[in-house]
């Protein structure tokens, strides 16, 4: 099926990690939107809360990349941050899906319903599930700085290829940490963008242009305060 075919909502019966739910659980599970041939950009995170920088981001690699659509993965939690005072998982879907206002942002909070717990198992379930669709996988510049830190990172970068979005301040040492010296080899330029998604991973690059200073754990932060 090409990119302009109809595109279909997929029960996610089909392989699953693990450690995902049971088979039931598994069974009722419906994905946003797509179809082979699509090129789909999952942006994780708490979304707690989520804001204008998020929107913006997927906005600049759906035009630069040309993805069809942006998935939003709203997490139960970050395995890497304490979630303490995290907001509920039904509050901050409703919240990303108000702010997203997009028809081609997708938000969802389906890893909650899958049962993973990283990201690696999350994107192999989706790449067993979706046979045919490109996806990439998209973070800010902040997390490409701590990317070594996640489980199985190595794996996720033989999985899909990923699109780092430019950040003030931490683009500034992210391409110098681990993970972007490690992978460096496999970065393509930014003009080359458009086919990042059927690029054999691993394969990444490095999208410039959007300096937002908007952080989810800085407004978090702001949010405690008031609420003292």
């Amino acid at each position: 099926m090409n990119r302009e075919s109809q595109p279909t909502h997929a029960a996610a019966a089909r392989p699953a990690p693990r450690n995902a739910g049971s088979r039931r659980e598994t069974s009722r599970l419906v994905l946003p939107i797509h179809a082979p041939g699509m090129r789909i950009g999952l942006f994780g995170g708490t979304f707690d809360p989520p804001h204008a920088a998020h929107r913006a981001a997927s906005l600049l690699a759906m035009k630069r990349i040309g993805l069809d659509r942006v998935w939003w993965l709203v997490t139960p939690g970050n395995p890497l941050k304490d979630t303490r005072g995290l907001a509920p998982l039904s509050a901050r879907t409703i919240a990303a899906r108000a702010l997203a206002n997009h028809p081609r942002i997708d938000v969802t909070d389906f890893e909650a319903q899958l049962g993973t717990r990283y990201t690696y198992q999350t994107i192999r379930y989706l790449v067993r599930a979706c046979p045919g669709v490109h996806f990439v996988w998209i973070m800010g510049a902040d997390n490409l700085r701590a990317f070594h830190r996640w489980q199985r990172w190595r794996g996720i970068a033989d999985l899909v290829p990923i699109a780092v979005v430019d950040r003030l301040g931490p683009s500034l040492y992210a391409t110098a940490s681990a993970a972007g010296q490690t992978l460096a080899s496999v970065r393509i330029p930014e003009r080359a963008a458009r086919s990042l998604p059927e690029r054999r991973p691993p394969v990444w690059i490095y999208l410039h242009g959007l300096k937002s200073p908007l952080s989810s754990t800085a407004l978090r932060a702001a949010r405690a305060l008031r609420q003292r």
